[in-house]
Protein backbone atom coordinates (compact mmCIF):
# COMPACT_ATOMS: atom_id res chain seq x y z
CA UNK A 1 0.00 0.00 0.00
CA UNK A 2 1.17 3.57 -0.92
CA UNK A 3 0.32 6.82 1.64
CA UNK A 4 1.26 9.91 0.31
CA UNK A 5 1.20 12.61 3.04
CA UNK A 6 1.15 16.15 1.44
CA UNK A 7 2.22 19.28 3.85
CA UNK A 8 3.62 22.44 4.40
CA UNK A 9 5.34 21.15 7.41
CA UNK A 10 7.32 17.67 6.38
CA UNK A 11 8.87 18.13 9.27
CA UNK A 12 5.99 17.86 11.52
CA UNK A 13 5.42 14.60 9.59
CA UNK A 14 8.66 12.64 8.59
CA UNK A 15 10.48 12.07 12.33
CA UNK A 16 7.07 10.22 13.78
CA UNK A 17 7.38 8.01 10.70
CA UNK A 18 10.48 6.70 11.28
CA UNK A 19 9.97 5.75 14.53
CA UNK A 20 8.50 2.49 15.94
CA UNK A 21 5.53 0.17 14.28
CA UNK A 22 5.41 3.01 11.36
CA UNK A 23 9.31 3.11 10.82
CA UNK A 24 9.86 -0.95 10.88
CA UNK A 25 6.46 -0.96 8.39
CA UNK A 26 8.22 0.99 6.09
CA UNK A 27 12.06 -0.16 6.37
CA UNK A 28 10.47 -4.01 5.54
CA UNK A 29 8.45 -2.54 2.42
CA UNK A 30 4.94 -3.31 3.99
CA UNK A 31 4.10 -0.16 3.46
CA UNK A 32 5.13 2.95 1.07
CA UNK A 33 4.39 5.97 2.64
CA UNK A 34 5.92 9.12 1.32
CA UNK A 35 6.07 13.20 2.99
CA UNK A 36 5.11 15.32 -0.18
CA UNK A 37 6.04 19.45 0.72
CA UNK A 38 3.17 21.24 -1.13
CA UNK A 39 5.51 24.33 -1.44
CA UNK A 40 7.24 22.38 -4.19
CA UNK A 41 3.92 22.71 -6.65
CA UNK A 42 3.28 26.21 -5.68
CA UNK A 43 3.80 28.91 -8.62
CA UNK A 44 6.16 32.03 -8.75
CA UNK A 45 9.50 32.88 -6.75
CA UNK A 46 8.05 32.84 -3.55
CA UNK A 47 5.95 29.26 -3.61
CA UNK A 48 3.30 30.76 -2.28
CA UNK A 49 0.28 28.65 -1.13
CA UNK A 50 -2.12 30.48 0.58
CA UNK A 51 -4.23 34.00 0.20
CA UNK A 52 -6.35 36.25 2.03
CA UNK A 53 -10.38 34.59 1.70
CA UNK A 54 -12.86 36.15 -0.09
CA UNK A 55 -15.73 37.67 1.51
CA UNK A 56 -13.20 38.96 4.71
CA UNK A 57 -12.75 37.15 7.80
CA UNK A 58 -9.42 36.22 9.47
CA UNK A 59 -7.11 33.78 8.56
CA UNK A 60 -5.56 32.64 5.36
CA UNK A 61 -7.13 29.83 3.26
CA UNK A 62 -4.64 27.68 1.30
CA UNK A 63 -5.21 28.01 -2.55
CA UNK A 64 -6.46 25.49 -4.74
CA UNK A 65 -3.38 25.28 -7.02
CA UNK A 66 -0.60 23.78 -5.40
CA UNK A 67 -2.80 20.85 -4.21
CA UNK A 68 -4.42 20.22 -7.25
CA UNK A 69 -1.10 20.24 -8.73
CA UNK A 70 0.38 18.09 -5.85
CA UNK A 71 -2.79 15.52 -6.36
CA UNK A 72 -2.44 15.13 -10.17
CA UNK A 73 1.02 14.42 -10.06
CA UNK A 74 1.01 11.64 -7.07
CA UNK A 75 -2.14 10.23 -7.82
CA UNK A 76 -2.35 6.71 -9.62
CA UNK A 77 -5.13 5.12 -10.80
CA UNK A 78 -7.82 4.68 -8.30
CA UNK A 79 -5.84 6.26 -5.48
CA UNK A 80 -8.16 7.64 -2.90
CA UNK A 81 -7.58 11.20 -2.03
CA UNK A 82 -8.52 12.04 1.64
CA UNK A 83 -8.90 16.02 2.84
CA UNK A 84 -7.95 16.52 6.67
CA UNK A 85 -11.24 18.01 7.59
CA UNK A 86 -12.72 18.25 10.54
CA UNK A 87 -16.23 18.70 9.51
CA UNK A 88 -15.45 15.30 7.60
CA UNK A 89 -16.70 11.91 8.69
CA UNK A 90 -15.20 11.28 11.76
CA UNK A 91 -12.04 8.44 11.94
CA UNK A 92 -13.43 4.78 13.33
CA UNK A 93 -12.08 1.51 13.32
CA UNK A 94 -14.41 0.65 10.43
CA UNK A 95 -13.30 3.91 8.36
CA UNK A 96 -9.53 2.79 9.01
CA UNK A 97 -10.09 -0.60 7.70
CA UNK A 98 -11.89 0.71 4.54
CA UNK A 99 -9.07 2.81 4.10
CA UNK A 100 -6.40 0.07 4.70
CA UNK A 101 -8.28 -1.79 1.34
CA UNK A 102 -6.89 0.94 -0.79
CA UNK A 103 -4.24 0.79 -2.48
CA UNK A 104 -3.15 4.45 -2.50
CA UNK A 105 -4.46 6.79 -0.24
CA UNK A 106 -3.15 10.63 -0.55
CA UNK A 107 -3.77 12.74 2.66
CA UNK A 108 -4.03 16.26 2.11
CA UNK A 109 -2.80 18.24 5.46
CA UNK A 110 -4.72 20.97 5.83
CA UNK A 111 -3.52 24.89 7.18
CA UNK A 112 -4.41 28.33 8.85
CA UNK A 113 -8.01 29.08 8.38
CA UNK A 114 -8.39 26.25 6.25
CA UNK A 115 -8.64 24.97 2.62
CA UNK A 116 -10.33 26.71 -0.49
CA UNK A 117 -13.80 24.68 -1.07
CA UNK A 118 -13.03 23.88 -4.34
CA UNK A 119 -10.27 21.62 -3.09
CA UNK A 120 -13.32 19.33 -1.52
CA UNK A 121 -15.63 19.44 -4.29
CA UNK A 122 -13.12 18.96 -7.24
CA UNK A 123 -9.98 17.04 -6.03
CA UNK A 124 -10.78 15.41 -2.78
CA UNK A 125 -13.25 11.88 -3.15
CA UNK A 126 -13.08 11.75 1.04
CA UNK A 127 -12.59 13.71 3.90
CA UNK A 128 -12.21 12.18 7.47
CA UNK A 129 -11.74 13.88 10.80
CA UNK A 130 -10.18 12.78 13.94
CA UNK A 131 -12.59 14.66 16.67
CA UNK A 132 -14.75 17.49 16.98
CA UNK A 133 -12.05 19.70 18.01
CA UNK A 134 -9.86 21.65 15.79
CA UNK A 135 -5.69 21.45 15.34
CA UNK A 136 -3.89 23.91 14.22
CA UNK A 137 -3.45 21.46 10.99
CA UNK A 138 -3.81 18.68 9.73
CA UNK A 139 -0.08 17.06 10.05
CA UNK A 140 -1.24 14.95 13.07
CA UNK A 141 -4.73 14.05 11.94
CA UNK A 142 -2.60 13.04 8.93
CA UNK A 143 -0.21 10.93 11.38
CA UNK A 144 -3.51 9.19 12.83
CA UNK A 145 -5.08 8.21 9.78
CA UNK A 146 -1.91 6.67 8.76
CA UNK A 147 -1.25 4.71 11.72
CA UNK A 148 -4.61 3.19 12.18
CA UNK A 149 -4.68 2.34 8.68
CA UNK A 150 -0.77 0.60 8.50
CA UNK A 151 -1.39 -1.34 11.57
CA UNK A 152 -4.51 -3.26 9.96
CA UNK A 153 -1.53 -4.71 7.09
CA UNK A 154 -0.90 -7.70 6.96
CA UNK A 155 2.71 -8.57 8.56
CA UNK A 156 2.61 -5.00 10.14
CA UNK A 157 1.94 -5.84 13.67
CA UNK A 158 3.79 -9.47 13.94
CA UNK A 159 1.24 -11.61 15.45
CA UNK A 160 -1.21 -13.03 13.62
CA UNK A 161 -4.80 -11.60 13.97
CA UNK A 162 -3.56 -8.84 17.01
CA UNK A 163 -5.61 -6.00 15.47
CA UNK A 164 -8.57 -8.41 16.01
CA UNK A 165 -8.41 -8.38 19.13
CA UNK A 166 -8.05 -4.57 19.70
CA UNK A 167 -10.56 -2.20 21.16
CA UNK A 168 -13.27 -1.18 18.28
CA UNK A 169 -12.78 -4.17 15.96
CA UNK A 170 -15.63 -6.71 16.80
CA UNK A 171 -17.91 -3.02 18.28
CA UNK A 172 -16.31 -3.48 22.21
CA UNK A 173 -13.55 -1.97 23.71
CA UNK A 174 -10.89 -4.30 24.77
CA UNK A 175 -10.53 -6.09 28.22
CA UNK A 176 -7.80 -5.63 31.14
CA UNK A 177 -4.55 -6.77 30.62
CA UNK A 178 -1.73 -7.18 33.13
CA UNK A 179 1.97 -8.92 33.13
CA UNK A 180 4.59 -9.19 36.09
CA UNK A 181 4.53 -9.19 38.53
CA UNK A 182 1.04 -11.15 39.98
CA UNK A 183 0.56 -8.93 42.73
CA UNK A 184 1.57 -5.01 42.67
CA UNK A 185 0.78 -2.76 45.61
CA UNK A 186 -2.21 -4.78 46.94
CA UNK A 187 -3.54 -5.80 43.92
CA UNK A 188 -3.48 -9.31 42.40
CA UNK A 189 -3.73 -10.53 38.95
CA UNK A 190 -7.34 -11.86 38.31
CA UNK A 191 -6.77 -15.86 39.20
CA UNK A 192 -8.53 -16.95 35.97
CA UNK A 193 -5.71 -15.66 33.62
CA UNK A 194 -3.19 -17.42 35.35
CA UNK A 195 -5.40 -20.85 35.13
CA UNK A 196 -4.26 -22.04 31.93
CA UNK A 197 -7.65 -22.97 31.04
CA UNK A 198 -8.02 -20.68 27.62
CA UNK A 199 -12.03 -21.09 27.48
CA UNK A 200 -12.27 -19.94 30.82
CA UNK A 201 -9.62 -17.29 29.85
CA UNK A 202 -11.72 -16.17 26.78
CA UNK A 203 -14.91 -16.24 28.37
CA UNK A 204 -13.46 -13.86 30.88
CA UNK A 205 -12.10 -11.41 28.51
CA UNK A 206 -15.74 -11.11 26.60
CA UNK A 207 -17.14 -10.60 29.34
CA UNK A 208 -14.77 -7.85 30.71
CA UNK A 209 -15.41 -6.23 27.28
CA UNK A 210 -18.59 -6.09 27.52
CA UNK A 211 -18.58 -4.21 30.81
CA UNK A 212 -16.43 -2.16 30.28
CA UNK A 213 -17.84 -0.93 26.80
CA UNK A 214 -21.08 -1.06 28.65
CA UNK A 215 -19.67 1.47 31.55
CA UNK A 216 -17.45 3.45 29.39
CA UNK A 217 -19.16 3.58 26.28
CA UNK A 218 -22.86 2.48 26.11
CA UNK A 219 -23.34 4.19 22.68
CA UNK A 220 -21.19 1.25 21.03
CA UNK A 221 -23.59 -1.98 22.30
CA UNK A 222 -26.12 -0.86 20.08
CA UNK A 223 -24.16 -2.05 16.76
CA UNK A 224 -21.59 -4.08 18.73
CA UNK A 225 -21.75 -8.16 17.54
CA UNK A 226 -23.10 -9.96 20.66
CA UNK A 227 -24.90 -13.06 20.84
CA UNK A 228 -28.62 -13.33 22.30
CA UNK A 229 -26.34 -14.39 24.99
CA UNK A 230 -24.44 -11.78 25.88
CA UNK A 231 -27.54 -9.16 25.28
CA UNK A 232 -29.00 -10.74 28.20
CA UNK A 233 -25.52 -10.22 30.07
CA UNK A 234 -25.94 -6.34 29.17
CA UNK A 235 -29.26 -6.46 31.07
CA UNK A 236 -27.74 -8.15 34.07
CA UNK A 237 -25.61 -5.53 33.68
CA UNK A 238 -28.12 -2.69 33.09
CA UNK A 239 -29.80 -4.10 36.85
CA UNK A 240 -27.08 -3.21 38.93
CA UNK A 241 -25.00 -6.79 38.38
CA UNK A 242 -21.02 -6.40 38.10
CA UNK A 243 -18.62 -9.44 36.26
CA UNK A 244 -17.94 -10.67 39.89
CA UNK A 245 -21.51 -11.74 40.55
CA UNK A 246 -22.28 -13.82 37.54
CA UNK A 247 -22.74 -17.20 37.59
CA UNK A 248 -19.85 -17.95 35.15
CA UNK A 249 -17.05 -19.82 37.43
CA UNK A 250 -14.05 -17.73 35.30
CA UNK A 251 -15.74 -15.15 37.20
Amino acid sequence: MRIDIVTLFPGMVEPALAESMLGRARARGLVDIRVVNLRDYAEGRHRVTDDYQFGGGGGMVLKPEPLFAAVEALRTPGARVVLMDPRGRTLTQKVAAELAGETHVILLAGRYEGVDARVGEGLANDAVSIGDYVLTGGELPALVVTDAVTRLLPGVLGAEGAAARESFADGLLEPPQYTRPEAYRGVRVPAVLLSGDHARIARWRRVQAIWLTWRERPDLLATARLTPDERKLVERFERGETPEQLDDPAN
